[in-house]
């Protein structure tokens, strides 16, 4: 492994999750409901409940609904209150991703955002893989100094399956204010081998850490990868 540390992000749905994350050595949660659906914006009620309840960072989903990423304005009319909302919950980050009909990083919607956010990281989530061209949207999103991240599995359903994509795209992010996020699809026993493979700097992980696929986070798992990827 190198020496620099890699950030490993949990993703937690309850109180329990989160603190069972925060226990077993997680930098940091993406908090989200409905795992089923891929992940929708929290009560404002558990966003608080979280934050009050770990020292890590809370990045918090802002997505209305699972219909598409293409979003009109009455979404965008909640989104923009639910970035608020998550703001003044004491949130460190918001993780959204809003696209255009033809497949591009929608960047108005992307302005408003930052916008709402008032300072508040942004994290560019999914969305990112139903892209037209992964590379291209990348080069949209590091024209924006408030997206510090991107999730991404490098376009395919395993992140295992997508290393030389990811390998790209992490050395188009180089040297810039943006991390790849990759995630979707990691488990414990290859994710060493992909951090290799890749030189990502920061993991996402959801079922790979959790006693079944919609069981709670397992502190022992996150603490393993945690191991794995240097204390």
């Amino acid at each position: 492994m190198r020496s620099e540390r890699v950030v490993l992000e949990v993703i937690a749905t309850t109180v329990a999750d989160a603190m069972a994350a925060a226990r077993g050595g997680a930098d940091r949660l993406e908090l989200i409901t409905a795992t089923g659906e891929g992940g929708l914006t929290p009560s404002i009620g558990m966003i608080e409940a979280v934050v009050a309840a770990v020292s890590i960072p809370v990045n918090v989903i802002v997505r209305p609904h699972s219909r598409s990423f293409v979003y009109d304005a009455d979404d965008f009319a909640v989104m923009l209150r639910d970035v608020r909302a998550v703001k003044s919950g004491g949130a460190n980050a918001v993780v959204i991703g809003m696209l255009t009909a033809s497949r591009e990083v929608d960047r108005d919607g992307l302005l408003r955002v930052v916008d709402a956010a008032d300072g508040m990281p942004v994290t560019f989530h999914r969305a990112f893989d139903e892209a037209r061209d992964l590379h291209e949207a990348l080069d949209v999103l590091l024209e924006f100094d408030a997206v510090t991240n991107v999730l991404t599995s490098g376009g395919k359903g395993s992140v295992l399956d997508a290393v030389d994509e990811v390998r790209s795209l992490v050395a188009r992010a180089a040297r810039s204010h943006c991390t790849v996020l990759a995630g979707a699809g990691l488990t414990v026993d290859r994710v060493r081998e992909f951090v290799r493979a890749t030189g990502v700097q920061a993991v996402h992980f959801g079922a790979g850490v959790r006693c079944a696929a919609h069981a709670s986070v397992s502190e022992e798992k996150v603490r393993v990868v945690r191991g794995l990827l240097g204390g």
